[in-house]
């Protein structure tokens, strides 16, 4: 008995190992954001990242509240479905609920995600890379490579495209399958697959095209064709995967089908990586690039030179010892193939309609037509690079056994300090004004917050008022998403004119209780005209709150 509890013992402890120097790592990379979670981060000055906060809230909001009217975000008052109108976040908002529910802060709980996210994807890579090696000590560089590369740096504001944990942790799914191919396989990887596909809608279609390619693959390597259990397992795979997305993509089909929402091939080759993409990175180690390359095109997506270095190494050493087998089955050279395959074709998927794998795969993968931004797939060429980098330092473990450990630690260190982009651009965010408080005591209304930004490059400015909301979650008429309903945009240039006959008019249309004034964004010189203004409204509004930044009215009528 007491034998079997030291077994216990330490197989949670060979399990929690991991998961603390995983932790322990990204908030050292991440710092100093740890050091106060509450009110760091990049909402002061950015306007994805106050969506994001947004995004995550409103889901842990909404899961807890009425979870039957999760869709039904409160921007674009009257509209429905409105969450559709961007990425969801759910397994982000899952991650979020105890966090925000028990402090009722919307930036807290965003970080706190943030930092899972981060270290969920070091952890996850080290999983596969170990099995595939059989070196955890390896695999611990590899983890490194991937977790903290570049391209998720460039990321913290986009909340959905640091939860990358999916990637690694569906192939390792993967491998388990094809190596003992049975339904508990099926319903696992299944199971992850559709994880990764509700926490980012990018990597779950990434992760399924990853995975069709592999299933063909290893059928063609390992002779599969015509073994039921693999093709049952995959099967399972895909029931379960389709069977939990499912509900969560019908909103997206229906403003599909009712507005035509979709990205042109235009939109994505705007949207794709360059050659140049490659040699952009937010390390601090590699800003001298940027002078050198100037333009990126959006995305960041050099590995880092020790990510290139050992990734060939390790191609290398699995082409010099192709029949050796590896942990997780098969052999260096079928490993080599699937991995070089994959990477080459995310590669080429990354450079976008120009390069022409993209084209055919928008024509013939329907949910292509959502996607914005090809070269994002850069990420999987990230995961490819961090796997043949575990292979390499493998070898070199196995080369100098004496030395294996400090190897393991060196390299891994090197990493580290290649890839941090420290001091990170954190700030101390705007604290919510007081007098939402009071809002989110009064009955349910809809809000128009003002100013009221109509001009197009200014809509990203209303997320200040989304973020706010959190406090209150009143309906807004105020939104901003990927997809703005065209009916916003004409409504957006008539409550500018705010106080006006025609402003009130669309209000009433849109029956507005409530009013939210912002004397710091109109300023001090519109201020006092729009004060003027307002007077002539005096009958028809009712003070309810006021600060030294907002004041909140009641409509209590409306002109005639």
């Amino acid at each position: 008995m007491e034998h079997r509890r030291d077994t216990i013992t330490a197989r949670v402890l060979r399990t929690l190992a991991p998961c603390g120097a995983a932790l322990a790592a990204t908030i050292l990379m991440t710092w100093p954001l740890a050091s106060d979670l509450g009110h760091l981060g990049r909402t002061s000055n950015n306007g994805d990242a106050r969506f994001s906060v947004w995004t995550v809230a409103w889901v842990a909001h909404a899961l807890v509240s009425d979870p039957s009217n999760l869709f039904d975000a409160n921007i674009y008052h009257p509209h429905r479905d409105t969450l559709a109108y961007s990425e969801a976040n759910i397994i982000a908002g899952v991650l979020a609920a105890p966090t925000f529910w028990v402090s009722g802060n919307a930036e807290l709980a965003h970080n706190v995600v943030l930092i899972i996210a981060f270290a969920a994807t070091v952890v996850a890579m080290w999983l596969l890379v170990r099995d595939l090696t059989g070196d955890g000590a390896a695999a611990a560089t590899s983890a490194v490579l991937f977790g903290f590369c570049p391209y998720l740096f460039s990321h913290t504001t986009h909340i959905q495209l640091l939860m990358a944990a999916g990637l690694p942790l569906s192939m390792l799914m993967l491998h388990r399958l094809i190596d003992a191919p049975s339904p508990r396989a099926g319903l696992a990887l299944g199971f992850v697959l559709a994880v990764l596909a509700l926490s980012c809608a990018y990597y779950g279609i990434f992760g399924a095209l990853a995975t069709g390619y592999a299933v063909f693959f290893f059928a063609w390597s390992r002779r599969y064709w015509r073994l039921p259990r693999y093709w049952i397992a995959i099967g399972i795979a895909a029931v379960v995967s389709i069977g939990i997305v499912a509900p969560f993509f019908l909103p997206y089909l229906r403003l599909q089908k009712e507005t035509g929402f979709g990205r042109s091939l235009d939109d994505a080759t705007a949207y794709s990586a360059y050659l140049r993409s490659y040699l952009a990175s937010a390390a601090s180690a590699h800003a001298w690039l940027l002078p050198i390359i100037r333009d990126w095109n959006h995305e960041v997506l050099f590995p880092g030179f020790a990510a290139m270095i050992l990734a060939a190494a390790g191609l290398v050493s699995s082409v010099r010892a192709p029949s050796r087998v590896v942990a997780r089955g098969g052999t260096n050279r079928e490993m080599a193939l699937f991995y070089g395959s994959l990477g080459v074709l995310a590669f080429w998927v990354s450079l976008g309609p120009r390069a022409g794998l993209y084209t055919v795969l928008y024509k013939v993968v329907p949910v292509f037509s959502f996607l914005r931004a090809p070269g994002r797939t850069g990420i999987m060429v990230m995961l490819v690079l961090a796997v043949f980098a575990g292979f390499a330092v493998r070898a070199l473990r196995e080369r100098f056994p004496s030395r294996a450990r400090a190897i393991a630690v060196a390299v891994c260190v090197l990493a580290l300090v290649e890839l941090n982009s420290l001091p990170i651009d954190w700030r101390v965010s705007r604290p919510i004004p007081t007098a939402y408080r009071v809002l989110a005591a009064l009955p349910r209304g809809a809000v128009a917050e003002f100013p009221f930004f109509e001009r197009r490059p200014d809509f990203y400015l209303h997320t200040i008022y989304m973020l706010n909301s959190t406090v209150h979650w009143q309906p807004l008429v105020n939104g901003y998403s990927d997809y703005i309903p065209p009916d916003f945009r004409q409504l957006a240039v008539t409550l500018a004119s705010f106080p006006s006959d025609e402003s009130f008019t669309a209000l009433r249309a849109r029956r507005v209780r409530y009013l939210v004034i912002h004397r710091d964004l109109y300023g001090r010189e519109r201020m006092p005209d729009i004060e003027t203004r307002l007077r002539s409204y005096g009958e028809y509004l009712r003070p309810v709150a006021d600060d030294d930044r907002i004041r909140i009215y009641e409509v209590v009528g409306f002109p005639k």
